[in-house]
């Protein structure tokens, strides 16, 4: 029989459970996985790619890029309490765009001595907490202690099955090293997972009843914010709202639903169409409008669907729901269309076509317009975002922007479901420029952009990122929009406060960022190709020019691209 250390056996039954990768950040916590790592190489044994991650937010932004091109989760070693402080920012952002990853960190040593495995420096007893877990607690589907060795394998498969079940978020397993250093039979690590993940499609009952409130609306709306969950339910989405002419808004869209030129899509504000909707369908959308803004008409039926459609997870959360559907977007959608399908059409519908298809027309032109307007005064954030919409495009190949208080969904054009990633409505900053890391990871062959403000730049640890970039070859493209402040700050500031002291004041208290770093230095330490831009005329070039050092000389390229406030 064959035997191995507890925490040699983890990355073995992490290949049997589907993981490409583990990134790691390692600690004292560490030694009984490392020597199980180095032990597997020398005999030759494939296993999930170790990657050293020098922060542990990095790794959880990797993971979660990763999961978004590829639909494939992946897993992140952290150093035992610090090291999950660190990466619990990750696993809220996690937790809030349901994106499953497998957390683990060490446990410091609970003995002194006298057994294997036990304390040995200070840190040991420096970072003993009686609640390890509480950092994660809120975020973490589920989380567990490993308490004996033989416990590991089914654990982890227990782990795995979670997170991966609707609706589906990080799940964490705390390590403690004398468990991670006695032995298990190894024999087994390779069998199949021992526990099926569940997946939610949607109660037929509660479709049927969606369905008949679709077919027989006059005016329906559908607002959109976290996709529709395939590229065959994407392409069979766009071809449905625009069969039935039915609107979809893309308020604070983290994920693409609909091409942003399709005739169906009203931009990002759905104020006008809820105003003369009679019934609202909301995919998967935390918060689908501003009430204080946008008003739904008396008597309109509202439908929520989705992995969480009422977001049990969030205490306050009021927004009304005549008809829901718990299930997976991608399961639920197709058969909510088909019931749609088989009614009568509604003798509106071409109406709604002709109509939905002028204003299209017409929002695209000013959106055009905008980004090419005046920029006499500096270089606005729909002029670069325009630009990078058209050198992605003409460049031919697949792309996928990842921003961050960056470039603006509309301005850049959008058409496939992979194209378009904005920062988690958990707002845990510092996302887009790992999460792009981690689908150039995922995806070689694709252009990855993060694009993002100055303090989102710099809460990514940008010196770690770059490291990492340069370390495992990503050559993703990375656009700093720099106004030199907190500009959602002071946005919120002046909404509250339109006419108050900080809106009329030379300076917004509390959100300058000057003196701005030169951030180029910070990516050139990494060997990165960087260029500065203030001239407005100079920035399609300049986009143009990283996007091919990017793909040609596989390198990453930085563009600090100073944008009005």
């Amino acid at each position: 029989m064959a035997r191995m250390t507890a925490g040699g056996a983890i990355f073995p039954r992490l290949k049997a459970l589907g993981v490409d990768y583990v990134f790691a950040n390692s600690g004292t916590d560490f030694p009984p996985i490392i020597e199980g790592l180095a032990e597997a190489a020398a005999q030759g044994e494939d296993l999930p790619q170790a990657v050293v991650i020098p922060h542990e937010h990095a790794a959880m932004g990797m993971a979660h890029g990763y999961y978004l091109v590829s639909g494939r989760p992946q897993a992140v070693m952290m150093h035992t309490n610090v090291g999950l402080a660190n990466g619990s920012i990750g696993a809220i952002n996690a937790a809030c765009e349901n994106i499953p990853v497998l957390m683990m960190s060490g446990r410091t040593p609970v003995t002194e001595s006298d057994r294997f495995g036990a304390r040995t420096v200070p840190i040991g007893w420096g970072q003993e907490m009686r609640d390890q877990t509480a950092l994660v607690r809120e975020a973490a589907k589920w989380d567990y202690e490993l308490r004996f060795p033989e416990q590991i394998s089914g654990l982890l498969d227990r782990a795995f099955a979670i997170a991966n079940s609707t609706p589906k978020g990080p799940v964490y397993l705390s390590l403690p090293r004398e468990v991670l250093c006695e032995e298990v039979d190894a024999d087994a690590l390779s069998a199949p997972a021992t526990i099926r993940p569940s997946l939610g499609a949607g109660d037929p009952a509660a479709i049927a009843e969606a369905a008949a409130l679709l077919a027989n609306a006059r005016n329906p709306l559908i607002i959109a914010q976290r996709g529709v969950g395939t590229d065959a339910v994407f392409d069979a989405f766009g071809d449905w709202v625009a069969r039935h002419g039915i609107a979809v808004a893309s308020w604070w869209a983290t994920h693409l639903s609909l091409p942003t030129d399709h005739p169906c899509h009203i931009g990002a504000d759905p104020g006008a169409a809820m105003a003369e909707a009679d019934v609202v369908l909301v995919i998967n959308s935390l918060a689908p409008w501003w009430p204080d803004k946008h008003k739904l008409a008396d008597d309109t039926k509202v439908i929520n669907i989705g992995p969480d459609p009422i977001f049990n997870r969030f205490p306050v959360r009021m927004f009304p729901s005549n008809v829901t559907i718990q299930g997976e977007t991608a399961l639920i959608l197709p058969a909510l269309m088909q019931a749609v399908d088989a009614a009568p059409d509604h003798p509106d519908t071409e109406t709604r076509r002709v109509a939905l298809a002028e204003a299209s027309a017409t929002r695209l032109a000013a959106e055009r317009a905008a980004a090419l307007g005046d920029t006499a005064k500096g270089i606005t954030k729909a002029q670069v975002s325009h630009a990078l919409g058209e050198a992605l495009a003409g460049h031919g190949q697949a792309f996928s922007v990842f921003s961050e208080l960056g470039a603006q969904l509309g301005p850049l054009a959008c058409r496939e479901r992979l194209n378009w990633f904005q920062e988690p409505h958990s707002g845990g900053l510092g996302w887009s420029f790992p999460a792009a890391l981690g689908a150039q990871l995922a995806a070689p062959d694709r252009t990855c952009v993060a694009t993002l403000g100055d303090g989102s730049y710099m809460f990514a640890n940008p010196t770690v990122c770059h490291q990492i970039a340069e370390a495992l070859e990503l050559p993703i493209l990375v656009v700093i929009l720099n106004n030199a402040e907190w500009g959602a700050v002071r946005q919120s500031v002046s909404q509250l406060y339109p006419g108050g002291h900080a809106a009329r004041a030379n300076t917004m208290p509390l959100t300058s960022l000057s003196p701005v770093p030169d951030f180029t230095l910070t990516a050139q330490a990494s060997r990165a190709w960087t260029r500065d831009v203030t001239d407005p005329a100079e920035v399609a070039t300049a986009i143009d020019d990283a996007l091919r050092v990017i793909r040609e000389e596989r390198r990453l390229a930085l563009l600090n691209i100073r944008i009005l406030p």
